[in-house]
């Protein structure tokens, strides 16, 4: 129904001058979105306090609401072109008037988790990047037309996103980042199986895929109370985002899969010192896939046991000390994680092992991730008891993967079915933590089914682990020069 309608925004917004890329189209997009939805939220809200007998608030002075400034109706319910601005009018509005307004409301907030705070801080973000006012009013009368009046409206609304949410993955610029295949995502859940009053953390959200679809998991569940959905509204999924157009994605993706007020925090995760991570910050559940290869400054590194200028391991130490004892994760990382001998790798396998139970290791064939040339593995694993056993299960689709042919559902039945009692089979075998090597903790997948040792590394990776023990050799040069 609205899929014609989303491709039409996005032609018109190929044709401004101030939008370059599927990022851009996605971005302009998700604000007129979200200033949609506002306005059939106040609706609602508004319909529900007069049914009882009350009055309602809203939110928005009455001059930015859409109806006033976006698109104004006739005394019939038409839309009133008369009095619809357009051209500089609707610019110098928007930019002058609109943005400044809903900004203000960071600061006028009762709270980071109210709908009013994440009004300020999505236009505190986000610029309105339309240079043609011409243009920006064609984009609003489409965006008009969508309706999130009922759940099957919002459900074809929250594929359509999703689906913007992947071409942007596609789209380089690092849009990768943002997007993780959801068939992976949903067996990691499966795997972890949340319940319903666990909260589920995910400190590297990028488009909130890992929330949304643990929201749609456990929102599946059969006979939930009224208290039960309050629950998975307020209290169950928790994100921080470091980047202002993937926090803007996140809060428009979880709204529109049913979240009114999504607990989304901007900020960089790892500018926080761990150590100072206590008991009620704990969370019983952590999904997540952080980004890597990044290079993290020494400042950051400080707030971390074990230093290295690698993003995602950085990421992994968070994610262990901010689960609660037997609290459970699913973590994608690069699979030369398991075999890397650098002192940061070494160690922080050490500690994976030593402080947690390390029971599944999910080896992801080459173009799981699409636009992405590395290799990765999934860990499951359980904090509080040190790990015994791993199970590994090596996933091969039998084609090979990429844009046409990308991960789906199927691919992952018989990895989620093994897994529950860590059978063995062709693809899936068991690992004694009694035989490791505890000098190098090396974890690189070995199919003794004769499977091909799938733990290569690309001359790029080999380069990276160079260039990291050449820093800390100079490191150690230099402190051993100042002990002279």
């Amino acid at each position: 129904m609205f899929e014609q309608t989303f491709k039409n925004i996005d032609d018109i917004l190929h044709k401004d001058a101030g939008c370059t890329s599927e990022l851009d189209y996605t971005e302009q997009s998700s604000w007129l979105l979200f200033l949609k939805y506002l306005d059939a939220l106040e609706t609602d809200k508004a319909t529900e306090a007069a049914l009882d007998g009350k009055k309602y608030k809203a939110i928005l002075d009455a001059d930015y609401r859409w109806e006033a400034w976006a698109a104004p109706k006739d005394a019939k319910g038409k839309p009133d072109h008369n009095n619809a601005m357009t051209g500089e009018d609707l610019l110098q509005f928007v930019n002058g008037k609109l943005f400044p307004y809903l900004h203000g409301f960071k600061q006028r907030a009762t709270g980071p988790n109210t709908i009013e705070y994440k009004i300020g801080e999505i236009f505190g973000e986000i610029k309105n990047r339309i240079q043609s006012g011409y243009n920006l009013r064609e984009v609003i009368e489409l965006v008009d037309e969508l309706r999130f009046g009922s759940q099957e409206e919002k459900h074809e609304l929250s594929h359509l996103y999703e689906a913007k949410i992947k071409n942007m993955g596609n789209a380089g610029r690092n849009g990768g980042e943002y997007y993780t295949p959801r068939p992976l995502i949903r067996a990691m859940i499966q795997v972890t199986a949340p319940k319903i009053g666990e909260r589920i953390y995910d400190g590297a959200v990028g488009s909130a895929g890992f929330l949304c679809e643990a929201f749609d998991y456990l929102s599946a569940k059969p006979n939930l109370s009224t208290r039960d959905h309050r629950t998975l509204q307020t209290n169950t999924f928790f994100g921080r985002e470091k980047k202002s157009l993937a926090y803007v994605i996140a809060i428009m993706n979880m709204i529109l899969h049913g979240i009114e007020a999504p607990n989304i925090v901007h900020a960089n995760t790892l500018a926080d010192n761990i150590q100072d991570i206590q008991d009620k910050d704990r969370y019983d559940i952590v999904l997540a896939n952080p980004p890597f290869g990044g290079k993290e400054r020494k400042e950051v590194q400080q707030n971390f046991p074990i230093k290295t200028g690698e993003t995602a391991f950085l990421f992994l130490q968070h994610f262990i000390k901010i689960l609660k004892p037997g609290g459970r994760a699913a973590i994608v990382i690069k699979n030369t994680f398991l075999s890397n001998t650098d002192n940061a790798s070494v160690s922080l396998r050490k500690l994976l092992l030593e402080s947690c139970n390390l029971h599944t290791v999910l080896d992801c064939p080459g173009g799981t991730f699409q636009g992405a040339g590395v290799k990765t593995v999934v860990l499951f694993f359980e904090k509080g008891a040190p790990t015994r056993k791993v199970w590994y299960y090596q996933l091969d689709p039998g084609r090979n993967m990429g844009k046409t042919n990308a991960l789906n559902d199927k691919d992952l039945t018989h990895f989620v079915e093994l897994q529950k009692t860590f059978a063995k089979s062709a693809q899936s075998w068991s690992a004694e933590m009694s035989a490791i090597n505890t000098g190098t903790f090396d974890l690189s997948v070995k199919n003794p089914n004769g499977g091909d040792e799938v733990a290569h590394r690309s001359p790029q990776d080999i380069m990276d682990e160079i260039a990291t023990l050449d820093a800390e050799s100079t490191e150690l040069l230099a402190t051993i020069r100042g002990l002279v």
